[in-house]
């Protein structure tokens, strides 16, 4: 077919451009075998002179031929040659006419990815170049996170035996996707014998690369018929004129000239080699005549020329010619990038009994499209859902799962509160009920596949269930297919199993009894009783204070009291002065300081108070530490135990566990002093169903420490995992999901406005959290009797008074004082004083006199014509600290 179509290609280019000054002149070598073929070539470079070879097939052939080529500085072009598979040994004369099949690679990798395939078992020819397709694939299915599941070489030389034995381990095994990379020749015998192994029928996917799809057409019948539903890559050849035309001639000519070839159909590798031959020809054209002078031979013995070829001078020339030579051939544009041809669209194509047909395509930058456009640009898609009809294996519509289970395995562990399993264990799911169980059946229904389950209890060989999750784990991909229950997502548990989404929340919190019946005495546990004695004390020193500070007041008055009174003065004064705050209820200045104080500390005193009551009676806190007088609960053969070791250091003794939510109500009954425990550390989903039955006499308290949530669990690289999480997720958000949770007696209690941390403290106040204030609140009434009862303190609030003073009148007379002398006559008391003031002359003088005394009338100045008079008659003390200095000025000239 390939001879045909290079010897039309020389025709019809000379008959097109007659007017060349050059020919090429094709010698033709046939080989049967790789030694053929090298021989041939060595004898086609030496011998015949040539300046190009044309057509290794096969990975061996390509290779040595390429080295001999090298050395001869003679190109070689290779239409039917795979891109990549002589990365290790690259040389500047090997053209390959052919795709890249990195690209390929990226196909069938976007192929799995719209059918939701995450694994597949590849079947190939065991060839060197096989192997570097291989490595190409798996790069391709690691990007895409597609798992190779299992890989088969299979020998051309393979006996028909041999390939059914590998068959019929690959039906033992879960995936049903298998990709096909082989000849026409062995693919052929391989679905032959997978037709009669039965693995071509419903529920199996078989993928072809383009060693097969582009030679579909030249598949006999027999084969064919057996590849119905397979689907395939092809190089695409766009739809002109000239192909029809031309295949119409190639099948004349074929009759003519090849009447004893039973292969009578064209593909895409005579096109290849067709426009092969005209890139050459227009190349050869562009050197010009050939002078035999270029030709060296070169009859060197080193190990570098051990054939002594000629040392071809035309070779570089032709090799630059050929990469920069542009046109449209057959199959579409001529375009070669470092060597290799110009990355071009594949079609998908779908096989069935009579033939094949298109179904989609694939390009490099958009992916899979079901019309080849590329004037329109996309975003890269991998969508399946607008290809053309498929039919697949067994005559059916239905894509493949890519997975082939029986029946489900559904290990599951023995819990009443999500798994309730009767203790005759019989293996019946009707029978089985629970929380878990009912998602797990509604993630069923959300599964775009149907697939049978069996509910598989765990247990031991006692015929006991066996409690330890850990254990139902490892047992995962051995008993069971898949683990169903209030399974923990957990780091450690995921490196040996492959975890779906989660259904449930997320966390583990503490929950303990609350204290019912605060009684009738609640009112003063806000405080405790060192910090009401302090008040009291507080009360008692602040009463005497101002005893000793009014004392010289109540000696001037005739209503000082009888004795009790006096002694009840100090109890009472301080909490008379909350309720009845007069001004005239002391005289003293010092005694106004005190009270100022003290309300200071009362007030923060209230407010603390009615702070710390409002907390008992809505705030939950945890009311005890871990300390060897506790107990704390957790459930049987759950991660929680490790966690309070490990993660919050509790000791392992302190901890007690339970099988069930009555058997947590019972321990916290009892109580730790009895024999039971006084908090339960366990996941929120328990501690829901806990509260939901006992909501008044619990609460949860403290921090949630989070974990991944209750999950279904899979062995590792199990490719129903994705299928499950999606359909989880489905159930989570839909409507049904609250009516699944209130049929098992759902939890309805969210532990919300939870505390961020444990609260380990006491409930009540102490004197000790206020110790500051009392500091500064005894430190001012020692000062305040510091200052009213010692020569001292005396002096030091004369001056203070004094400079009190002048600063008033300053900002009276907005900075215009008049100058004044002043004499300060300070009385016993230390409380009032008076001062006679004057002028720098006589006849303007001042006098400023305190309630203590009369007070003197200002003389009118002549220099300044001011009246000044003041108020005569004397005041009592209190009178006089409240009105000051009375200073009226009626006229003031200058």
């Amino acid at each position: 077919m390939i001879d045909v179509c290079i010897s039309m290609a020389h025709s019809d280019f000379y008959a097109t451009h007659a007017d060349y000054r050059t020919r090429l002149d094709i010698h033709r070598k046939y080989a049967h075998n790789d030694f053929d073929m090298t021989s041939s070539a060595l004898e086609l470079i030496k011998n015949e002179e040539v300046h190009s070879i044309l057509g290794p097939q096969t990975w061996t052939e390509g290779k040595l031929v390429t080295e001999l080529g090298g050395k001869a500085h003679v190109p070689v072009i290779s239409f039917t040659h795979r891109g990549g598979s002589l990365s290790y040994t690259p040389s500047p004369y090997f053209i390959r006419r052919t795709p890249n099949d990195l690209d390929q690679a990226k196909a069938f990798a976007s192929i799995c990815q719209g059918f939701e395939w995450h694994e597949a078992v590849v079947l190939y020819q065991d060839t060197n170049y096989a192997t570097r397709f291989l490595s190409m694939l798996n790069k391709a299915f690691q990007d895409a996170d597609i798992r190779l599941a299992h890989v088969v070489a299979i020998s051309t030389l393979a006996e028909d035996g041999h390939i059914v034995n590998e068959l019929e381990k690959l039906k033992t095994m879960q995936t049903r996707v298998f990709l096909v990379h082989m000849n026409a020749v062995l693919g052929s015998r391989l679905f032959l014998l997978a037709q009669k192994a039965d693995m071509m029928s419903e529920g199996y996917a078989w993928l072809v690369t383009d060693s097969l799809g582009n030679s579909l057409n030249s598949i006999d019948s027999a084969a064919i018929e057996c590849m119905e539903g397979v689907l395939g890559l092809r190089a695409h050849v766009p739809k002109t004129k000239n192909l029809d035309n031309f295949r119409n001639r190639w099948k004349k000519n074929m009759l003519l000239m090849k009447p004893e070839s039973t292969g009578r159909e064209l593909n895409v590798y005579g096109l290849w080699a067709y426009d092969t031959v005209w890139a050459l020809a227009m190349a050869v054209e562009n050197i010009g005549p050939v002078n035999p002078v270029l030709l060296d031979i070169n009859n060197s013995k080193s190990g570098s020329d051990m054939f002594g070829v000629q040392i071809s001078q035309i070779g570089p020339k032709l090799v630059r010619e050929l990469q920069s030579i542009t046109f449209q051939g057959l199959t579409g544009e001529f375009y070669l990038i470092d060597g290799q041809l110009k990355a071009s669209a594949l079609e998908i194509v779908n096989v069935f009994e009579t033939g094949d047909k298109t179904i989609g395509y694939w390009t490099p930058d958009q992916g899979i499209m079901p019309k080849l456009s590329l004037s329109t640009r996309q975003s890269y898609s991998t969508s399946i859902k607008e290809l053309k009809t498929i039919i697949w294996p067994g005559d059916s519509v239905k894509h493949p799962k890519g997975v082939a289970i029986q029946k489900l395995r559904v290990g599951v562990p023995k819990k009443y509160e999500f798994i309730n399993v009767p203790d005759n264990l019989h293996r019946n799911h009707t029978k089985i009920t629970g929380y878990a169980l009912d998602i797990f059946s509604a993630v069923m229904v959300q599964l775009n596949f149907s697939l049978d389950y069996e509910i598989i209890p765990f247990t031991i060989e006692s015929g006991q269930c066996n409690r330890t999750y850990n254990a139902l784990l490892h047992n995962v991909g051995k008993a069971f297919d898949i683990a169903v229950g209030d399974i923990t997502i957990l780091a450690d548990r995921a490196r040996y199993v492959d975890f779906t989404l989660p259904y449930s929340e997320s966390g583990t919190v503490f929950v303990v009894r609350n204290k019912k019946g605060k009684g009738m005495w609640s009112f003063v546990k806000p405080f405790r009783w060192d910090l009401w004695l302090t008040i009291m004390s507080a009360c008692i020193f602040i009463g005497i204070v101002l005893r000793l500070l009014e004392h010289r007041e109540n000696e001037k008055s005739d209503s000082a009291g009888t004795n009790n009174q006096k002694f009840g003065f100090l109890f009472w004064f301080p909490i008379s002065i909350l309720a009845f705050p007069e001004k005239n209820m002391v005289a003293s200045h010092w005694s106004r300081f005190v009270l100022v104080v003290w309300l200071l500390m009362a007030y923060i005193m209230m407010q603390s108070y009615t702070a710390k009551l409002s907390a008992i009676f809505t705030v939950d806190q945890l009311d005890f530490r871990f300390s060897n007088d506790y107990y704390i609960g957790i459930q049987k053969g759950s991660f929680t135990k490790d966690f309070l070791v490990d993660r919050l250091h509790v000791n392992e003794s302190k901890i007690k566990e339970y099988s069930t939510i009555e058997d947590y109500h019972y321990a916290m009954n009892k109580g730790s002093e009895n024999g039971g425990i006084d908090a339960i550390f366990d996941e929120i989903p328990y501690m829901k169903l806990f509260l939901d039955q006992h909501d008044s006499d619990y609460k949860i308290v403290g921090t949630t420490f989070r974990t991944g949530g209750f999950g279904f669990a899979f062995p590792l690289k199990s490719p129903l995992v994705v299928n499950f999480s999606r359909a989880i997720l489905s159930v989570t958000e839909d409507e049904n999901m609250g009516a699944i949770e209130q049929g098992n007696s759902g939890p309805k209690y969210s532990p919300f406005n939870q505390s961020d941390s444990v609260n380990k403290q006491s409930l009540s106040l102490t004197a000790f959290d206020f110790g500051g204030l009392f500091i500064l609140v005894a430190s001012a009434l020692l000062f305040a009797l510091f200052c009213s009862e010692t020569s001292v303190g005396q002096k030091l609030t004369e001056r203070v008074r004094y400079y009190h003073h002048r600063c008033s009148v300053f900002l009276s007379f907005g900075g215009n004082e008049p100058k004044v002398n002043s004499t300060v006559n300070p009385d016993r008391s230390g409380d009032s004083f008076s001062e006679k003031e004057q002028g720098p002359d006589d006849s303007d003088r001042v006098n400023l006199d305190d309630s203590s005394g009369p007070g003197t009338p200002a003389r009118e100045s002549e220099q300044r014509n001011a009246d000044i008079s003041a108020t005569d008659g004397q005041a009592n003390e209190s009178e006089s600290e409240q009105r000051g200095i009375a200073v009226s000025a009626k006229q003031i000239s200058s």
